[in-house]
């Protein structure tokens, strides 16, 4: 009772930028779980918001890492929409080319996040804070490539985050990114049960 009602007190005591942002971040998911490109235009929302709220708390080092997946957004928008290649690409698995490019993202990713955060900042959990931004950096990536596996690499970060998130009592977010891990669990069989019609019409 008292975690529920420190996550209750959490809400109230956002603002409503914040709370726009999360609002966009469950929406994003639910298009992402349903294979709707729109969920790029909701994630962008969520994150330019949720950078001016960084902002405003100083927090310099994660309006970094959410440059990267504004980055990713418009990229994933871009290679979803305008590509016609990309337009017509159905739901894949990853190939061994895609794994190297994964492991690739996740390993440097960590490594320069991890060096970062103890040379540039007084973090005191880098190299949990490293894992969990290096995962869904991965992750993201996948999402964009329209790789079912996403849904995995999105969801050991979420994973991880979670008892990070409380670590640092951060309720809320604890409670959106417990939202998210299920709905990643759906989303990878919503895109399973797309990939088996996808092949059917093949």
């Amino acid at each position: 009772m008292e975690i529920i009602n420190q996550i209750i007190q959490a809400f109230q005591a956002t603002s409503w930028l914040e709370r726009f942002s999360v609002l966009c971040g469950i929406i994003q998911v639910l298009l992402s779980k349903n294979n709707k490109v729109s969920n790029y235009l909701f994630g962008i929302l969520g994150i330019i918001s949720g950078m001016y709220v960084l902002f405003g708390a100083k927090l310099y080092a994660d309006i970094a890492l959410n440059m990267y997946y504004l980055i990713m957004s418009i990229y994933g928008w871009w290679y979803w929409k305008t590509n016609k290649i990309a337009k017509e690409q159905p739901i894949t698995s990853c190939t061994p080319k895609d794994w190297s490019i994964v492991l690739a993202i996740v390993f440097g990713g960590f490594f320069i996040l991890y060096f970062s955060l103890i040379t540039f900042t007084d973090s005191d959990v880098p190299i949990w804070d490293a894992w969990v931004s290096a995962t869904a950096w991965a992750g993201m990536w996948l999402l964009a490539r329209r790789k079912i596996e996403n849904w995995i690499l999105l969801n050991i970060s979420n994973a991880f985050a979670i008892p990070l998130l409380i670590h640092k009592d951060l309720y809320l977010f604890a409670a959106l990114t417990t939202f998210l891990f299920t709905v990643a669990i759906f989303g990878y069989i919503k895109w399973k049960g797309i990939m088996k019609l996808e092949a059917k019409t093949i």
